[in-house]
């Protein structure tokens, strides 16, 4: 278990803006695509790095409550100047993208209703990225940020073949009785995120050490929930706040842990 400091954090991050400040960056690309489960229609963008024709890992993006907003589509471009094919998934379908809490509580408690929807609509998003030409089907990741977070750690702890599951201030799932990790997980938490119960935290991190996971837990000093989304100052919710350090210091945590999972 890595409780690395943010100073760690922050010297990762210096490092990754040196190594993307490349050529390939202006060479990201992207498209919009629909696709269907259970005659939902689905919203995914695409994100690539058309530098090179080679194939690589490709990682969905589970978006936070809101649904599948600018936040996602960034985060799926970052991934791409990082060296995978990003793909932002919809679990809400097409047009359900929320701008009032309201909304957002009302879209969320829709989807996870019934959760062989829920996972059908996480399987159908892995289908389409593996579809992808650039992406190798074999190297499949997954990351979530918010309710994103947790359905990404919920679907690892079930065992989806993600070679890699990254939570950002997620919500914490309950632990399943019989854990069946197949890849490293890490869990990007705000240390001063007043929504994620601390004792939720705790019991989830024993379940990954008890399960024998190859895991990382950081406590991000100061971060508030949704502390990589530059708007969440402006949504009006109460422990909601943007950290360019926690950002950018979790990023890049996440991008040199995802580097070095093995084929």
């Amino acid at each position: 278990m890595n409780h690395s400091t943010l100073a760690r954090f922050a010297a990762l991050a210096a490092n990754l803006v040196c190594l993307f400040a490349t050529p390939a960056v202006a060479a990201i690309k992207s498209r919009v695509i629909e696709y269907t489960q259970a005659g939902t229609t689905l919203v995914g963008y695409v994100a690539w790095d058309d530098a090179t024709a080679a194939k690589r890992p490709g990682v969905v993006v589970v978006h936070e409550w809101w649904g599948h907003n600018e936040h996602a589509r960034a985060q799926a471009e970052r991934l791409a100047a990082a060296g995978f094919v990003g793909f932002a998934l919809d679990m809400y379908g097409k047009g359900k993208v929320a701008q009032h809490p309201a909304d957002a509580k009302t879209f969320m408690a829709e989807a996870t209703k019934d959760p062989a929807v829920l996972q059908a609509r996480f399987d159908a998003a892995l289908a389409s990225l593996k579809a992808e030409p650039l992406v190798d089907p074999a190297r499949i990741g997954a990351i979530g940020y918010c309710f994103g977070g947790r359905i990404v750690l919920d679907m690892a702890q079930r065992g989806a073949p993600l070679f890699v599951a990254g939570s950002f201030h997620g919500a914490i799932p309950e632990p399943v009785e019989k854990p069946a990790f197949k890849g490293r997980v890490l869990v990007f938490n705000g240390a001063a995120d007043p929504m994620i119960p601390a004792a939720a935290v705790s019991k989830y991190v024993g379940a990954l050490a008890a399960s024998g996971a190859d895991f990382q837990f950081f406590n991000l000093p100061g971060a508030k929930h949704a502390f990589t989304n530059p708007n969440a100052d402006k949504a009006g919710v109460d422990g909601l706040g943007y950290s360019k350090s926690a950002d950018e210091a979790s990023w890049a945590a996440f991008v040199t842990a995802a580097r070095g999972v093995q084929p």
